[in-house]
């Protein structure tokens, strides 16, 4: 079973805490990573991309020229899509990407995302991260004083924060989650995570073992 140091915002030892095995101690599953970060992204799109066929372009209403006697092809609109300003063939329209993969799934590869930063020695707890005021400033000295200056850093909480989550916004490579939101994209893209003591045990209870909680009760 793993074990971290606890540390406090002076970057003080506070403790130490033995990591759940289930969730830290997963096997890397890069295959995982691929499908659920593929499904956050096509999650992201908009799909607002449309175009008009030859139905929904105005105009062209009267037959270019009769039928027979020109001696040019027959047409039968301006609108067809052979013309220029006529509709599209086959043309994107306004759709959802988003697709679903099993829960299972999801919970794996965030399990395996965690345990990954872990094996990097890329996690570090906190015992408490609390501010009195919106400062960013502040948030600059703490990263400093935990050695995580200039890397790209996710902060986790356990709940809503508006002063720890608004007074980090603005630094750049810097995001804040609570555990609730917690994903594999955002784990991934943030080479370091600073994870406070009440969020941690938030992240075993989300993705510990189900089962057995249920037959221990």
């Amino acid at each position: 079973m793993a074990t971290l140091n606890i540390v406090t915002i002076e970057n003080e030892k506070a403790g130490s805490v033995e990591l759940s095995p289930v969730v830290f101690e997963a096997p890397l599953r890069p295959h995982l990573f691929h499908a659920e970060v593929r499904r956050q992204l096509a999650k992201r799109r908009r799909g607002t991309h449309s175009t008009k066929n030859r139905a929904a372009v105005s105009g062209g209403g009267d037959k270019p020229w009769r039928q027979k006697g020109t001696g040019r092809a027959r047409q039968g609109t301006i609108r067809a899509p052979q013309w220029a300003g006529g509709g599209v063939v086959f043309g994107p329209v306004p759709r959802s990407y988003e697709h679903a993969i099993p829960k299972k799934v999801r919970r794996a590869a965030l399990r395996s995302a965690l345990s990954h930063r872990l094996s990097e020695g890329a996690i570090t707890v906190i015992d408490e991260l609390s501010l009195d005021g919106y400062r960013t400033k502040r948030v600059v000295e703490v990263l400093r004083g935990l050695d995580l200056a200039g890397a790209a850093v996710l902060i986790v909480i356990d709940e809503a924060n508006p002063f720890v989550e608004r007074s980090a916004r603005n630094l750049p490579g810097v995001g804040v989650l609570r555990v609730a939101g917690l994903n594999v994209y955002d784990v991934l893209r943030h080479p370091r995570l600073l994870v406070t003591r009440a969020a941690l045990a938030a992240i075993e209870e989300r993705l510990g073992d189900r089962e057995a909680r249920r037959v221990s009760s």
